[in-house]
């Protein structure tokens, strides 16, 4: 049980890999500006993350390392993300029309989404079991999404107050993402 903490805690906080690995920014940056954008592309990434861990792992295990074609584990892990990626598109334009819309350019960046790559590739590389590879994708999608969301609900808010000129737009969207990561990036110092 100590385990299922740890890796959960890890993936969210300790190693939160927007705001401790900087990876995933694009999507990060482009779906923060509300909350229906925010929470569906959450909901996204945590589904390619999980499903996507458990795949990858599952087949570098079973084919890949069996048969020493290792070195093909960035095109096969890319292709199994685009292939839940284009599942999940699929899905929002037939029941979430609005979402869809929403979501727009940024739902096909998943497939590209650094972060999405990094966990499969993070899962390949550690001495993990399915277990733990699916679990820490989980909870990396999770910390992707704890770390939107708050995005999305400061620039909410920062609409609200009269700013300075030279702070007004991606200015103060920056300079809240480098505080937001300085915080996350105690838990680093908590985790040592």
């Amino acid at each position: 049980m100590a385990d299922f903490f740890s890796i959960l805690l890890a993936g969210i906080f300790v190693n939160n890999f927007v705001l401790a690995k900087f990876l995933g920014l694009c999507p990060f940056l482009g779906t923060s500006n509300n909350n229906a954008s925010s929470k569906g592309m959450s909901l996204a990434v945590i589904f390619v993350l999980t499903f996507a861990s458990f795949t990858t792992y599952t087949v570098n295990v079973l084919i890949l390392k069996p048969f020493d074609l290792e070195f093909l584990q960035t095109l096969v892990f890319i292709l199994i993300i685009a292939s839940f990626v284009q599942f999940i598109e699929m899905l929002l334009k037939k029941y979430f029309i609005t979402l869809y819309q929403a979501l727009g350019i940024f739902l096909p960046l998943i497939t590209t989404n650094c972060a999405v790559l990094g966990v499969a590739l993070i899962n390949s590389a550690k001495d993990t079991n399915l277990y733990e590879a699916t679990l820490y994708g989980f909870a990396a999608g999770c910390g992707f999404a704890l770390a939107l969301v708050i995005l999305t609900s400061l620039r909410e808010n920062l609409k609200e107050f009269n700013l300075p000129e030279a702070f007004k737009g991606n200015a103060i969207v920056f300079i809240t993402i480098g505080i937001l990561a300085m915080s996350f990036m105690g838990f680093q110092l908590i985790g040592k």
